[in-house]
């Protein structure tokens, strides 16, 4: 067993980080993340972690994804140095995930040299939340717990009255969304939908039956809400009497905010705090944040005693 449990976060998300520590009681470990005068990065951890077992908490997430990134590297690297015992980074939002294969010619594969980059780094072992693609998990040379954001999310989601349905927003999302349909005892949608360019997107029509009914779209991300946006307007031409959108990253980049604010389809859209929201939930009124915190305190906790992980999902 490792001498000692230790958190120690870079400047992404550091309000998740102490939400983390809240749950586990312990301290935040001090951690120096500034820059030197021309841009360079610098990280000092500041305290003795010889031995320890080591969770460094930083999604590699907007506003400055690579910033968070390198920084992650740079902290991974440090603790290596410092002869911590065990070294595990928590990445609640994967950075790059959806660069996961070429799907052009002469074109990277993101997510696997993303994942290297964390490897050599020094991570012995990765958790995150909601991968846009499971086959990731295989990118990295050290174990990886993959959990989901659905614990969290199905709170809110119970509390809707009426007949619901799930609906997945396009068709490599029906696994997730019958998941949830599942566990809802709710029927299941789709959303036809065909993608012309990146980050663009049309939906054409809707296979089930969503007529009269409290139409919940679940998907792992909203990045510039040009699918969801589209999704919710067919949804109310196919007779759905209110839509709610979950997601469990809310990128939320570009025109996302002003597109939700300007459709009259979505009456709410909820996001975890993988990703911090910063001046968003002034400026978006439908915009509703669920915590991860206590989910990931307890995977740290289980990963620290020796204990199952998946437990928590049964």
């Amino acid at each position: 067993m490792f001498s000692d449990l230790k958190i120690v976060t870079g400047s992404s998300n550091p309000e998740l980080a102490k939400a983390i520590c809240d749950h586990l009681g312990c301290q935040l470990t001090p951690t120096l993340t500034t820059t030197f005068s021309d841009g360079e990065l610098r990280i000092e951890i500041g305290d003795n972690v010889r031995g320890d077992d080591v969770f460094v908490v930083q999604p590699t997430c907007p506003p400055l994804v690579n910033r968070s990134l390198i920084q992650l590297c740079l902290m991974l690297d440090a603790l290596k140095r410092a002869s911590a015992g065990r070294i595990t980074a928590v990445i609640p939002y994967y950075g790059y995930a959806r660069q996961d294969r070429k799907v052009s010619p002469r074109a990277p594969i993101s997510a696997k040299m993303v994942a290297d980059f964390i490897s050599v780094a020094g991570a012995g072992r990765v958790v995150t939340i909601d991968l846009h693609a499971g086959q990731i998990q295989g990118f990295f040379n050290c174990p990886v717990d993959n959990l989901y954001a659905a614990p969290v999310m199905l709170e809110p989601l119970r509390q809707i009255e009426g007949d619901i349905v799930i609906v997945s927003p396009d068709a490599g999302g029906v696994e997730r969304a019958r998941s949830y349909a599942k566990r809802l005892d709710a029927p299941l949608a789709i959303v036809d939908k065909r993608r012309d360019k990146p980050n663009q997107a049309q939906a054409m029509h809707v296979i089930g039956d969503v007529e009269g009914k409290t139409a919940i779209i679940v998907d792992d991300i909203i990045d510039t809400a040009g699918t969801l946006c589209a999704g919710a307007d067919v949804l109310l031409k196919y007779g759905a009497k209110k839509i709610v959108a979950c997601a469990a990253h809310g990128v939320l980049s570009g025109p996302a905010i002003d597109r939700i604010n300007a459709t009259e389809a979505l009456d709410q859209v909820i996001v975890t705090d993988t990703i911090p929201m910063g001046d968003k939930l002034a400026q978006c009124p439908k915009l509703h944040v669920v915590s991860v915190a206590a989910l990931l305190g307890k995977t740290i906790h289980n990963i620290h005693t020796g204990s199952s992980v998946s437990v928590l999902f049964v």
